[in-house]
């Protein structure tokens, strides 16, 4: 279970509060000119549980219908301990001298799932089952099975598994996150502390919700009680369908949970079990929030839509004409009321599909067609996997600003290495997955096309040397080309 941090929910307050007093003044006003009482004596209140759209009056058989389709997801990861002449001097270093391999310590960790196909295919979180070396999954009748990961989408946070077993599964059935309501009643299923089969009932308490877990946050807030051991398990709604997979909390809140909703769940599930991947759509635009005065220079209707700051030369945005200065409305039939809303939709658009965009540029509303293509670091990713093992024997992905970021490197330049293939040239030498490639042969590389130039024309018995990153060392590797 994913935790806020006492900083990030500290600052949501504190955004939460600035709101309030930049509105302050707004809603002072109007609660002077709304009579409030005669509109609140038309409000039922709803009555406990009598008044559950459920003909028993209780959740007892929505939780029937769902529990046999829920999983507890139990992992082992092997980490090795790292002594501190390790960190500092590398494990390679350290090996030559010591020549022992560092002590592996298993850690176990819970989680929960649901199945959503009777052949045995489970929905998670991909922080449940990241890094996980072994997967065992107990099943509501108490059976054990061996699960494998069939793909996981770290930016959704999203993983599929596959229950190593014969026969037929119970499965939940799937809803529509779309037609979801504040207020609705909804429970959440799972194994909170390992504790299985527990069911919990709460309302959707927002729909929307942005908590800085990532580029698509979308998410449901629930006050549903979630706990750690519940990541991954289902939140349901009162016909006994899956509504959202819940995945966060508040560390220092009650009532505070957060769910993917399942609408987008079943595009990431769609194409992690067709591909094992999720391609990503783009469409080469910078844009930022339209602020009423913005809005007024613009001449548009009011301050709903986002504004395109700048267009990419070649670009699928460039292809279909729009420019610096349009108001991007909808996107693909969806209104787009702030940058994440265009984040979510191009992101979750299949590349290759094409999509009507809705502008305002000049005083009046335009349609574009546009046709979304794959991210262009997921482009080189493909052709740099596609090339398959080389005569140094590994494969290099772009550094993004995010392994930068979380690699701590002050020059962005380079290539990680992502994987290094056993008995290669490369992995005699040294070369470890997660190096910074900075130089090949003398010459800098800066990009996955800088390394395919200077690497393109080795063949077996030739020198090279390179010049890596490993943390805050860089130490130079040579050795001879040959086939692994």
């Amino acid at each position: 279970m994913i935790q806020l941090g006492r900083k990030t929910f500290v600052a949501l307050i504190i955004l939460v509060l600035a709101m309030g007093v930049g509105l302050g003044g707004w809603g002072a006003g109007a609660v002077e000119r709304v009579k409030v009482r005669p509109l609140l004596a038309q409000i039922q209140a709803p009555v406990v549980p009598a008044a559950l759209p459920v003909p028993s009056g209780s959740f007892a058989q929505v939780a029937a219908a769902v529990k046999p389709a829920v999983v507890n997801i139990n992992t082992v990861t092997r980490t090795a301990v790292r002594t501190p002449y390790e960190e500092y001097f590398g494990e390679e270093f350290f090996h030559r001298f010591f020549g022992e391999a560092p002590p592996e310590v298993m850690q176990r960790s819970l989680g929960s799932g649901v199945i959503v196909d009777p052949s045995g295919i489970a929905l998670t979180n991909a922080h449940v089952v990241e890094r996980a070396a072994e997967i065992e999954v107990l099943t509501a009748d108490g059976q054990k099975h061996k699960a494998k990961v069939i793909g996981m989408d770290k930016k959704t946070d999203l993983a599929v598994l596959r229950l190593l077993g014969s026969g037929s599964y119970p499965a939940a059935s799937l809803g529509d996150s779309d037609q979801v309501n504040v207020g609705d009643w909804v429970l959440a299923i799972g194994s909170p502390f390992g504790l299985e089969q527990t069911v919990t009932a709460g309302i959707i308490s927002a729909k929307g919700r942005v908590i800085g877990q990532g580029p698509f946050d979308d998410f449901l807030q629930t006050d549903a009680a979630i706990n750690p051991g519940n990541s991954g398990g289902p939140l349901v709604n009162m016909s006994g369908q899956v509504i959202g997979i819940n995945t966060a909390i508040v560390a220092q809140g009650q009532g505070l949970g957060f769910a993917i909703p399942i609408n987008m769940a079943k595009k990431v599930y769609t194409e992690l079990v067709a591909r094992g991947k999720v391609s990503r759509g783009w469409l080469g635009v910078s844009v930022q929030p339209l602020t009423p005065e913005l809005a007024k220079s613009f001449r548009a209707k009011d301050a709903k839509g986002v504004l395109i700051a700048d267009v990419l030369q070649d670009s699928p945005a460039n292809k279909a004409g729009l420019q610096a200065g349009d108001i991007i409305l909808e996107f693909d039939g969806h209104k787009i009321d702030a940058p994440p809303d265009l984040q979510r939709g191009v992101g979750l658009t299949a590349p290759g599909k094409t999509a009507q965009i809705k502008v305002w540029r000049d005083g009046a509303e335009k349609q574009v067609e546009v046709k979304v293509v794959e991210t262009p670091e997921e482009r080189q990713a493909s052709r740099s996997a596609s090339k398959g093992k080389s005569l140094l024997g590994m494969d290099v992905r772009p550094v993004t600003p995010d392994v930068a970021r979380q690699l701590n490197l002050r020059d962005p330049s380079g290539v990680i290495v992502a994987r290094v293939d056993d008995g290669s040239s490369a992995a005699e030498a040294g070369i470890q997955r997660g190096d910074v490639i900075r130089e090949v042969n003398r010459q800098k590389v800066k990009s996955v096309a800088d390394f395919d130039r200077f690497t393109k024309g080795l063949k077996e018995g030739d020198r090279v040397t390179i010049l890596l990153q490993r943390g805050p060392m860089s130490l130079y590797v040579a050795f001879t080309v040959a086939r692994g």
